[in-house]
């Protein structure tokens, strides 16, 4: 690992590098890879963009990839903006300028381009990787893994990862399977340090060295009133000097955890802490608290004129008109007294809003969850946590080290605040079991492989024999992790165990006649090697039939069924006609004739069957009704909604270039897809307005 702090600083844009970034330009200037560990806000984007110059000034092209569509979106902004760099973006919604000198990639986009047209990187000389710790993702990060895996040999890296514990394990790693040598550059110190409390309704704000004797003092209130944890409700006033004004005749422990969050708010209000992000795990109590503060006046007179013209501004740019979007007003109002929210549910062109608004300084406390968080650079002058618990994908739990760095590293802003604030409220239950210590003062938790050789490119490794699949698992995080424990004759085991799980998948492709050990690829591997996701189930309905059948709303529908994942509290309002019917019980069971083989063969986790729960709001959609006429048949979220359709949409488009155009189906998914993208559905117009 590099020594950051031994390193000449030297200038680029007209900005003096610090330590890590010297280093990284030096690395780059002699012809390695750099993976570099950094702090959020400590300007890691910069070495990207050194990167980029510099392989732009040999001739060559570089490429960046983000985990979310919105980074992608943001980046490709950034970069629009600058007048010596011709930008391009390819995010599966989006496609816009795919040559340019630099281009704009969500990771899978890039992952399948490898597979399906490498050529198309023949020049390429640097590939980002923004987020690079995002390969320890459940879901998705074995695609950033096959990603390194699989990039053409004479591409050079830029990674960028939020602070790891085996940093040095993981660039090893790197080099194993890279030609170029890479340079580990790691730097823990923040432009603007972190001033880190706790926070409880009775004990109100306090350090982690206090936590024993706030611990007791909760406890003899406890005792004092009989109180039993969870049975109070809000009964606190302001909070004075670390403790707080009780109500008369109220029992001083009888605060709840929105009490103790409001409390906490009067707080950083009345000390001048603002702006503050005060990240919550549900949507819904983002849009609550959001509410609930909205007695609060946090702008001056000046201030809320600047606000409306802004407003407005961004309305003339978007083509909006508040007076025809409640939604839009809610936020204008909210936004008159400098608070408001932002979660995954809302609008793309609502959450842009927000966006917009809290980058201008105008937008005082934003309630939001932790995807803004994510590589989104929207600083504060304070973060506040609702909870330190939060959903891990299997189960609510004390989050990682490495989760609260993340969000936390948001507070401050640099040129501005002298320390960052962050603020994490615990309930009575965190208060005396949270781990708090690993969570504030810990070692950021190491990257774990997720390596799973996906159907998709078990496809496209296919060579008769299983060796290059097997070579491909051997070059994988998950091997590389693996041969430093235990004994050979146990690694040896975990071999043929990982040996036998691939071809356990062969023969179950060459059993739902995907691959031939004689002819190769069949006819559906041919056509699922050209889809991005939900690949499987596309191949079975056009072999089955289905598709031919279908109207282009219908089979919009039917690929919106596809994609769409209920959560808890959707709703559908419209029954079903005999019609609709018949069409999902033929969707489904050309889906089934996969995932019965996948039993068959002993897989516990099959491919997603589909969800029909916005057939019928798809159909109104394709005949052309206004977006908020579908809350008429259904209760799922704006947000949700337009995920669901502009996924919808991007599987649409593989299949249809999938497919020869002299195809009957080739021009009804055209047709599907042309209904489903318009308005804000429509990604592409949103990027092009503003």
């Amino acid at each position: 690992m590099h020594d950051a702090a031994k390193h000449e600083a030297r200038s680029f844009k007209g900005l003096r590098l610090n330590a890590f970034q010297s280093a990284a330009a030096e690395s780059i200037d002699a012809g390695h890879s750099v993976l570099v560990s950094a702090p959020t806000g400590a300007g890691k984007t910069l070495v990207a963009e050194y990167a980029i110059a510099h392989t732009l000034a040999l001739g060559q092209r570089a490429i960046y990839t983000a985990p979310i569509k919105a980074l992608s979106n943001q980046k490709y902004r950034d970069f629009r903006d600058d007048p010596d760099i011709e930008v391009g973006l390819m995010t599966g919604d989006v496609t816009l300028k795919p040559d340019a000198p630099l281009l704009i990639m969500t990771t899978e986009i890039f992952r399948n381009t490898i597979f399906e047209a490498p050529e198309r990187f023949h020049d390429v000389g640097f590939l980002i990787f923004d987020e690079i710790h995002y390969l320890d993702d459940l879901e998705r990060g074995t695609v950033w893994e096959e990603s390194l895996i699989f990039a053409p040999e004479d591409i050079r890296l830029v990674c960028l990862s939020a602070t790891i514990q085996n940093l040095d394990h993981f660039g090893a790693w790197i080099r194993s399977v890279r030609k170029q040598e890479i340079d580990v550059i790691h730097d823990d110190r923040r432009p603007v340090p972190l001033d880190h409390w706790l926070f409880h309704g009775i004990g109100g704000a306090f350090r982690y060295s206090d936590l024993k004797a706030v611990q007791r003092k909760v406890g003899k209130r406890r005792e004092a009133s009989g109180y039993s944890a969870g049975r109070g409700r809000d009964r606190g006033g302001p909070r004075r000097g670390g403790g707080f004004r009780q109500r008369e005749g109220r029992s001083a422990s009888s605060i709840s955890p929105h009490g103790a969050s409001r409390l906490l708010l009067d707080e950083v209000v009345a000390t001048n802490a603002l702006p503050v992000l005060y990240f919550c795990f549900s949507r819904r109590e983002c849009e609550i608290k959001a509410s609930r503060n909205m007695e609060r006046q946090l702008l001056e007179k000046q201030e809320r004129k600047r606000l409306l013209r802004l407003f407005d501004e961004i309305c003339e740019v978007f083509l909006l008109d508040p007076e025809r979007d409640p939604d839009l007003l809610a936020i204008r109002e909210r936004a008159m007294h400098g608070i408001g929210f932002h979660h995954a549910g809302m609008l793309p062109i609502h959450k842009e809003v927000v966006e917009r608004l809290f980058t201008s300084g105008l937008l005082k406390m934003l309630f939001t969850t932790e995807t803004f968080a994510l590589g989104i650079n929207m600083p504060a002058r304070t973060v506040c946590f609702d909870s330190l618990k939060k959903f891990d994908g299997v189960s609510f739990d004390y989050m990682k080290r490495r989760d609260y760095l993340q969000m936390a590293g948001r507070a401050g802003r640099q040129g501005i605040d002298s320390s960052g604030l962050v603020y994490s409220v615990l309930d009575d239950e965190a208060l005396e079991a949270a781990p708090l210590k690993r969570i504030l003062f810990g070692e950021s938790e190491p990257i774990v492989s997720r390596f799973n050789l996906s159907y998709s490119t078990l496809i496209n490794l296919y060579d008769h024999t299983g060796r290059g699949l097997v070579e491909a698992y051997e070059r994988s995080f998950a091997w590389f992790q693996l041969q430093r424990k235990g004994s050979e004759a146990h690694r040896a085991k975990l071999r043929r165990a990982a040996k036998a799980s691939i071809h356990r998948k062969i023969d179950l492709l060459e059993a739902a006649a995907y691959l031939d050990p004689e002819a190769g690829l069949l006819p559906r591997a041919r056509i699922a090697r050209q889809i991005n996701g939900y690949e499987i189930q596309i191949a079975e309905l056009l072999f089955d039939g289905v598709l031919d059948e279908l109207e282009p709303a219908e089979i919009a529908a039917v690929f919106v069924s596809l994609v769409y994942e209920a959560r808890r509290g959707d709703s559908n309002f419209v029954k079903f006609d005999g019609r609709t019917k018949h069409i999902a019980f033929r969707v489904e069971m050309a889906v089934r004739r996969f995932t019965s083989l996948e039993l068959q063969h002993g897989f516990e986790d099959p491919i997603k069957v589909p969800d029909f729960g916005l057939w019928r709001a798809t159909l109104a959609w394709c005949s052309g009704c206004d977006f908020e006429e579908l809350e008429e048949y259904t209760s799922v979220s704006a947000g949700d909604i337009v995920r669901a359709y502009r996924m919808a949409i991007q599987m649409l488009r593989q299949l249809q270039h999938a497919l020869t155009k002299d195809y009957p189906l080739y021009r009804t998914l055209e047709t599907a897809r042309i209904q489903m993208n318009r308005d804000v559905v429509d990604a592409k117009r949103q990027l092009e307005l503003g």
